[in-house]
């Protein structure tokens, strides 16, 4: 779930990039908010790997090719070019029942190992017909079909943002553990150069998030500026934002893209280090380089403009890490 990667906010069209806009106490909450989420969902992520490396969950069998980045770029780039092919065909809602699938299976994905490993409801027994079933896969089920039924039913902005978090965690723990921090740094750099071509040069990624935007899907947080906000009533007007409602700002957006791909190095950097005696240098290194790209990220959003997030944020990732390691081994060689 991480083709969306642009952050922006609400308020203007996509050309409007010649005047900053006013920067108040609400945009520094909801700034201070999305730090908090980051940070938050770095720890989810590094808890949920534990249940997901002793439930043998693991996204890749050879964690330390190097193939699996173009493999796993490949396929962001065909669901994205098919989501995007799919709008253009004004089938919206053929691409909200594409994005609720995924995400119910995301969600059902990460429920299993929490449930039969953390909370030890793994035992099985026979259905009728022979069908083997356990507490941890019905449990699952009921909570992953309950989430997307929620979305679906009441996409208010804080639902959004509970399923699109408890995504993002679970995605950036599974594929932490899958790939080795090689395979991961090297998607890393691919995925900025294609956020940046995306969003500057292309721009069919705010294309896509238009579309996303109303369809109010949970590949993106949406953090409120004020009380009484609705990302319900506002999704049904972004499109027809304009200079003249360009101040208004109601609410600012990020794609879990940008949560997941750094998180990812996080986890990696704590998996394969601790089989390295890497101690917690690198993995630290990795969460303050991730938030030092998040605040250089933050200081264009605040002036208004869309933003590729993910060379500053993977950036960031990538330099923390080095450091950590360099300060834990005297070397930067982690392969």
């Amino acid at each position: 779930m991480s083709e969306e990667a642009a952050v922006h906010q609400n308020g203007q069209g996509e050309a409007e990039t010649e005047a900053a806009l006013p920067v108040g106490p609400a945009e520094y909450r909801s700034t201070a908010f999305l730090f908090l989420i980051f940070v938050a969902t770095m720890g989810l992520a590094l808890l949920f790997a534990r249940p997901f490396v002793a439930a043998g969950v693991q996204a890749f069998e050879d964690s330390s090719d190097v193939g699996n980045s173009l493999i796993y770029i490949a396929f962001i780039l065909a669901f994205t070019f098919l989501l995007l092919w799919i709008a253009r065909l004004g089938k919206t809602k053929v691409i909200q029942a594409i994005v609720l699938t995924a995400v119910g299976f995301t969600l059902l994905y990460v429920f299993l190992p929490l449930l039969a490993i953390t909370f030890g409801l793994d035992q099985v027994w026979a259905a009728p017909g022979g069908l083997p079933l356990g507490p941890a896969l019905l449990i699952g089920l009921v909570a992953a079909a309950g989430s997307v039924v929620w979305l679906y039913k009441n996409p208010e902005w804080y639902v959004v943002d509970v399923v699109g978090f408890l995504v993002a965690a679970g995605a950036s723990a599974l594929f932490g553990i899958s790939l080795d921090p090689l395979p991961i740094v090297v998607l890393l750099v691919l995925l900025a150069v294609y956020d940046a071509i995306a969003v500057y040069k292309t721009k069919h990624m705010l294309s896509l998030a238009d579309s996303v935007i109303e369809l109010r899907l949970p590949v993106l947080l949406v953090i409120p500026k004020h009380r009484g906000y609705s990302f319900l009533e506002e999704a049904s007007e972004f499109r027809k934002a304009s200079k003249e409602n360009r101040g208004e700002r109601e609410a600012m957006f990020m794609g879990l893209g940008d949560l997941v791909m750094p998180t990812m190095l996080v986890v990696a950097a704590s998996h394969y280090g601790g089989t390295q005696g890497w101690g917690a240098d690198p993995v630290l290194g990795t969460a303050v380089g991730t938030m030092v790209g998040f605040l250089a990220l933050m200081g264009f959003v605040l002036k208004g403009n869309p933003q590729a997030g993910l060379p500053l944020l993977n950036g960031g990732a990538i330099a923390g890490f080095l450091v950590g390691l360099f300060t834990a081994t005297g070397s930067l060689v982690f392969w």
